[in-house]
This record gives C-alpha cells, structure tokens and sequence, in this order.
C-alpha cells in the first residue's frame, strides 16, 4: 500500500488507548479552555484521524506562512495549507497565556465538551500583512465574498500552536456512523478488500451520471481495484446540500449501478475552504494519507463561483516539487452526456462534438426542476439519486 505523507507509518493523534483517553478528558477538566473555531476544530479532527499526518498540531506563523508562501513548512516537508488554531484576542486570557496545557473546546457540539488537549509551545498576533499573505497564497483573493476568505478572515489575529492530543471526533462520528472513517480505518478497509490501487473521488455535492462515468473511467485508466469516494461532512457554504441528503444519494448510486465490492462510501470531518488550487493539493495529501493511489481532479476542483481558472487545480500540480507526493492524479476534463453517442463522455476525447451535441443542465435548472417536482432528465441523474434530492428541494 502507498505510504503516508512524511513517514513510514501513519501517526493518527487521536488517543486511542481507552484508559489515557480517559486518564487525558479529567485532565482536562482542570486545564484551562478554550472554544475555538469550526475550522480549527476541523484541523483538530482531520489530525486525529492521521488525514494530515504527519503533522502532530497546529502550526506556528513561521510554518503556517511556508505553507502559504512556498508550500513548505521551513523544516522541508510539503504541506499546501496553513493548519491553524486562530482566536481572537480576548479569547487569550491570563491564565492560557501562563498554561502549559489547555483544553481546547468544541465549538460545534452542545455544551462545548474537550476536542483536544493541546501543549502551547506560542502564542503569536497576526499582523496585518501577514493576514494578507495567508488569504493572497491560499485562496488566491482578497474579496470578502469568498466564503473561504470570509472565514479565515472572521476569526481572529492570534495563533496558538503545539501539538495536540485529540479525545473525540466532534459531531462526525455521531451523526453519519454510517460515513465517517479516519484515515487508518479506510487504509484497513482497503487492505481488507485486497485493492492494490484505488481511486479517490472527492465531493461536496450529490453525484451526477457524469460523475458517476468519472470515477469508472479514472478505474480503468488507472487499472484501479476499487474507487474510494470520499465526501466532506463538514460546514458548507449556504445552498449546498446538506451532508445526509448526500450520503444517501451517493449509496443508492453505488448500491445500483457500480459492480459489488469495488467502491468504499466514506467521509471525513472537515470544512470546506473553497481554495480550488491548494485545496485540491490538501486533498491529494490526505487522500495519500488514507492509502489511496489516485486521485481524480477535475473541473473546477473545490472551486467557487468565478475565483479560479477551470483547470487551475490540476496545473497546480506542475509546480509541486519532483517527489513531494506519491499520490497520482487523474486530470478530469468536463464529462457529460454525447447526444451524438449516447453516453457519457470526457469532452476532450471528442474534439468533433459542438456544445449542442450535449446535454448541459445548470445548477440553477437542476434546483428549480427538482423543486417543481419535474423529472431530471435521465441522461443527467439517475433516477433513484433524483428522488432523493428531489424530496429534499421539496422539504419533504
């Protein structure tokens, strides 16, 4: 199986030993907390599930700004994105400023219960500038109207960094037991199945027959044993679908139109950056991290609205270093229905096709059909996924 990021072996950080988990959650009940954002808190989980292995924490400034500026932290490891804990300064009492130790709290759970214990190895402001140079590098632009800029932007100046021992999986493991796997638990699945090479598939949203022709031409072009898509479970932006809706959306596609025993339905507990370019190398990272061999780009990777280039987040491949990863990529061209051929097709491959010879359906359309309980047509969503999505626009 392909190694993890940055080391031989994964190193989760989440306690698994039951008794200094439990040894670890009644210290905390004495350290000094702190609530700390949903992005923090989903940096939290995604080190304790050995996604952003091998990181043990959350990253000083001088590490955080080498990821933005350079992508590589000054020790020399490869990593594409700051991985921060950032308050805002009256969140930085006397007392956490003096402790050693504190516990961080969940933001996202009813009464704030420990995420993590964390060592404060410092505490440092954010300047201005250096705000700056973190959203330029990252998202690629400064309007506020970026989500992921409006969020990274609204948490506060300061940076705590240590590392961190991580006692629970916030709401992820609770809410979709069903979905939620840390990396370590995809890598035995993977090992369990006997797949050699695996493809990865990663969404935010509902899968399309286009997808769904994606993930089966990346397998066979890969020579792939099985397809891990992976789906983020965390904070969305307003209008996309809801995680649940999904989940079962993409099983039922699963359940009736792949092959039995080559496709593993998962999730994983983070929130959405919409950094296109730098959020696709993220999650190559990750994807490495969980055992997968490839990982399919495509279009508009973990864009928004018009901040980045259709392919910008495959070019950005060229420009990481020889042997920075061992992950491969499939670069994805736009697929969709031929009328000319009946099916499913990867545009490039048909140069001789004009934009009337597909079938193209609008976010927008596709909304407001589902809505008005109008059919999608069946070249575009199979019709058992259309259901489901259609009771959710329907508020049934």
């Amino acid at each position: 199986m392909i190694k993890p990021h940055g080391s031989d072996t994964l190193n989760p950080r989440y306690v698994r030993n039951d008794t200094e988990r439990a040894a670890l959650l009644k210290e905390a009940q004495g350290l000094p907390g702190l609530v700390i954002c949903s992005a923090a808190a989903a940096n939290a989980v995604m080190l304790g599930s050995g996604y952003f292995n091998p990181l043990t924490g959350y990253m000083n400034l001088a590490d955080a700004l080498g990821a933005a500026e350079k992508m590589t932290l000054p020790s020399g490891l490869f990593w594409p994105v700051p991985i921060m804990n950032v308050v805002r300064a009256e969140q930085v009492t006397d007392e956490i400023r003096q402790a050693k130790r504190i516990a961080l709290r969940d933001p996202n759970v009813e009464g704030n219960p420990v995420l993590a214990v964390m060592d404060v190895e410092a505490i440092e402001e954010i300047s201005d500038a250096q705000m700056t140079t973190f959203v330029e590098h990252t998202f690629r632009t400064h309007d506020k109207e970026h989500p992921g800029v409006a969020a990274f932007t609204s948490v506060g100046n300061v940076a705590l960094s240590g590392p961190i021992q991580v006692l629970n999986f916030s709401y992820f493991a609770q809410d979709f037991p069903g979905t939620f796997r840390t990396a370590w638990q995809i890598r035995d699945e993977i090992t369990e199945q006997g797949w050699e090479k695996v493809v990865a598939f990663q969404t935010r949203n509902p899968m399309h027959r286009a997808h769904e022709e994606l993930c089966k031409m990346a397998k066979q072009a890969a020579g792939a044993d099985g397809i891990l898509i992976h789906m983020l479970l965390g904070k969305l932006k307003k209008g996309d679908i809801p995680a649940d809706v999904r989940d079962a959306a993409i099983r039922k596609m699963v359940e009736l139109y792949f092959p039995p025993h080559t496709v593993s339905v998962t999730g994983y507990g983070f929130d959405m950056l919409y950094a296109g370019p730098r959020e696709a190398v993220l999650h190559a990272v990750f994807r490495q991290n969980c055992g997968c061999t490839h990982l399919i780009v495509g279009r508009d990777h973990a864009g928004v609205g018009k901040y980045y280039g259709p392919f910008d987040a495959q070019a950005v491949f060229d420009d990481i270093p020889d042997g920075a990863l061992r992950i491969e990529i499939f670069r994805a061209d736009h697929t969709a229905w031929s009328k000319k051929l009946d099916k499913i097709v990867m545009m490039r491959d048909h140069p001789d096709h004009k934009p009337e010879d597909y079938l193209f359906l609008s976010g927008t359309k596709v909304r407001d059909m589902l809505a008005a309980g109008e059919a999608l047509p069946e070249e575009f969503a199979r019709p058992e996924v259309a259901a489901i999505l259609a009771r959710h626009y329907q508020g049934e």
